[in-house]
């Protein structure tokens, strides 16, 4: 498949069959090519928990409904065979950027433009998400109540330093399809050449 084939198909699948696991060599694709994202300073600032297991679903679906309005929010009662939750890690960033190399002499986040270590996570994730396309799979990035992060982090075991900054489901698209190219925004209306406001040429 083309890559411009991928991204074409590319949109957000919030059903899937429940009689189809994602085969284990797919599991290992997608987690793999995430790690070949771009990150700034190869600081690689990101840890990737894996949960393919129905109980494992079950635990993650009860600590988003430790939120106070659960029912807002698809985290709390996704059925999918296979999530992965990404999470940043800034202090490999403030410890990477405080070395010789990098010119800077503390670990300071004062002079960070944007928080990389969420960016290039979203990178990762970015790179799952074509990965699963690529393979016939649906898939969908979704936010988490901010109110079950920390019960999630102490459910799972993750480290203080890490933060998750949303969650993919994956699996076999159980939707019917759909065309919603008449919901995106015209080109001209976001993408400009020259100076701000003069328009790119495109559809």
């Amino acid at each position: 498949m083309e890559f411009q084939d991928v991204v074409r198909k590319r949109r957000m699948v919030r059903a899937y069959d429940p009689d189809r696991p994602v085969p284990p060599d797919v599991v290992e694709r997608i987690v793999r090519n995430g790690l070949r994202a771009p990150s700034a300073g190869f600081s690689q600032g990101w840890g990737f928990l894996v949960l393919d297991a129905p109980d494992d679903h079950d635990r993650f679906r009860a600590a988003m409904r430790r939120s106070a309005e659960p029912e807002k929010w698809f985290a709390a009662s996704y059925a999918a065979p296979l999530l992965i939750v990404p999470c940043s890690h800034k202090d490999a960033y403030l410890d990477r950027y405080a070395q010789a190399d990098k010119g800077h002499d503390d670990r300071s986040d004062a002079w960070w433009p944007a928080p990389y270590w969420d960016i290039d996570t979203g990178m990762a994730s970015l790179m799952m998400l074509l990965t699963a396309v690529d393979a016939g799979l649906g898939a969908c990035f979704f936010g988490l109540p901010i109110d079950a992060i920390e019960p999630f982090k102490k459910e799972f075991g993750v480290p203080a330093g890490f933060a998750p900054i949303g969650a993919i489901s994956v699996g076999y698209s159980d939707e019917p399809p759909r065309d919603l190219r008449h919901r995106r925004r015209p080109t001209g209306d976001v993408v400009f050449r020259g100076n701000w406001g003069q328009p790119a040429s495109g559809d």
